[in-house]
C-alpha cells in the first residue's frame, strides 16, 4: 500500500510564557485512498496536525511527506491538498455552480473543462437541480455538499475535513456520515477527517488515530479501537466502558489469565507486544456482559438501578468489591425483565472480551 501522508516526529510549539506544545511528537502513515480520522477531545492536537498537512502551519521540528515528496516547508498553494472547513466558507454572492468552479478558475482551467467538471461534481453530490441557486437560498446540508464539491473539483490527492458536520442537526449529520463515505469511495481520494465525535469516527473511518495532549495514543480500525483499546484513555474516550480491577495470574504476551476481585479467573486480551504482571485494569464493554444468578457470575453484586432506553436497557450493578458495573442488553418484544432493583445477581462475560489496559 502506498503512503499518501507520512509524518515523522512532528512537533509544533507556540512560543509564549509559557510555551504551548500543541503537538508533542506525532509519527503516522496514512494510506492512499483511505478514510483516516483524527479523533480526540478539544485541544488534543488533531486540528494542529491537520493544519500542518495543509501547510497553514509549519512544524517546529519533524518531517512531512506526501507520496514520497517532502512537504515540510512547502506553502499551501504548492500542496495537492484541499480543505473543507467547519464554516464551509462559501461565497454568498455566487451561485452553487460558480462556487464549485471557483477553484478551477483560479487555477486557470479552460472554460470547457470547468463546465464539465462542475457538472460532474454537482452530480456527485446530488446538487444538479440547485446549480443556479445562491448559497444563501439552500439548507445547511446542501451548503456542506457544495463545499465538498468545490474542494473535490480540482481533484486533490488528499482532502482534509475539519469537523465539517458539527453545524448540522442530528438526523442530517447521520445522513452526511454515509454520504461522505460514499464520496470517498467513489472518488478514490484520501480523506483525512478531524472530529471529537466517536460515533462519526467509528461510522466512517477505515482507520482512526486517537489523540490526547498532543500525542497519538492508538491507531487502528474502528473495531480494533473499540474492542481492543490499549490504554485507559482510549477505552474511556471511545464509548462506554467498565473498568474492573484484576491481577494477572499468567500471560503469553497475547492473552492473559486474570484473577478478579471475586477470586474467579477469566481469559483477557493483552496489549500487543506487552507482558504485564501484577495488578491491572480490565476494560469490559457493557454490551459484552450479561447478568444472571449470583452463583453463575464472575462478579457478584446487587442490582442498583434499571434504566430503559427503548432500544436497550442498562443494568447498573453495585459489585461487592465496591465498584460499579453497567450491563447493556438489547430489548426484545414482550421479553420479561427477569430481575428487579435490589436483587442479588452475578455479572458474566465471555473469555477474551475483556482487554487488559495500560494505565
Amino acid at each position: 500500500m502506498t503512503a499518501a501522508i507520512s509524518a515523522r516526529n512532528l512537533r509544533k510549539v507556540y512560543s509564549g510564557s509559557p510555551d504551548v506544545v500543541a503537538l508533542a511528537d506525532a509519527s503516522i502513515d496514512i494510506v492512499h485512498n483511505e478514510f483516516f480520522t483524527l479523533l480526540g477531545p478539544s485541544g488534543c492536537g488533531k486540528t494542529t496536525l491537520l493544519r500542518l498537512i495543509a501547510g497553514f502551519e509549519h512544524p517546529t521540528s519533524g518531517s512531512l511527506t506526501m507520496h514520497g515528496a517532502d512537504l515540510t516547508h512547502q506553502p499551501p498553494y504548492k500542496r495537492p491538498v484541499n480543505t473543507v472547513f467547519q464554516s464551509y466558507a462559501l461565497f454568498p454572492h455566487m451561485t452553487v455552480a460558480q462556487n464549485i468552479g471557483f477553484g478551477l478558475e483560479m487555477l486557470g482551467k479552460p472554460r470547457s473543462e470547468i463546465k464539465r467538471t462542475v457538472g460532474e461534481m454537482m452530480e456527485l453530490v446530488k446538487m444538479t437541480e440547485m446549480a443556479d441557486r445562491q448559497t444563501g437560498q439552500i439548507s445547511g446540508g446542501q451548503q456542506q455538499r457544495v463545499a465538498l464539491a468545490r474542494a473535490l473539483a480540482p481533484r486533490p490527492k488528499v482532502l482534509l475535513l475539519d469537523e465539517p458536520l458539527s453545524a448540522l442537526d442530528f438526523k442530517l449529520r447521520k445522513d452526511m456520515q454515509l454520504e461522505l463515505k460514499r464520496l470517498q469511495m467513489e472518488t478514490g481520494i484520501t480523506f483525512i477527517f478531524v472530529t471529537h465525535d466517536q460515533e462519526e469516527a467509528l461510522t466512517m473511518s477505515d482507520r482512526i488515530a486517537v489523540m490526547s495532549a498532543g500525542t497519538i495514543r492508538q491507531i487502528g480500525g474502528p473495531r480494533e479501537i473499540y474492542d481492543h483499546p490499549t490504554e485507559r484513555f482510549v477505552a474511556d474516550f471511545i464509548g462506554d466502558t467498565n473498568f474492573v480491577p484484576a491481577e494477572v495470574a499468567a500471560n503469553n504476551g497475547t492473552d492473559a489469565q486474570v484473577t478478579l476481585s471475586s477470586g474467579k479467573t477469566v481469559v483477557a486480551k493483552m496489549p500487543e507486544g506487552e507482558a504485564m504482571q501484577g495488578k491491572v485494569t480490565l476494560a469490559v464493554r457493557p454490551e459484552h456482559a450479561s447478568i444472571g444468578p449470583e452463583a453463575d457470575g464472575l462478579l457478584p453484586g446487587r442490582l442498583a438501578e434499571i434504566v430503559y432506553f427503548g432500544t436497550d436497557t442498562h443494568y447498573h450493578v453495585a459489585l461487592d468489591d465496591g465498584t460499579g458495573f453497567v450491563v447493556r442488553r438489547q430489548n426484545r418484544p414482550d421479553e420479561a425483565a427477569g430481575f428487579t432493583t435490589g436483587d442479588r445477581i452475578g455479572v458474566q462475560f465471555a473469555p477474551g472480551v475483556g482487554q487488559v489496559l495500560r494505565d
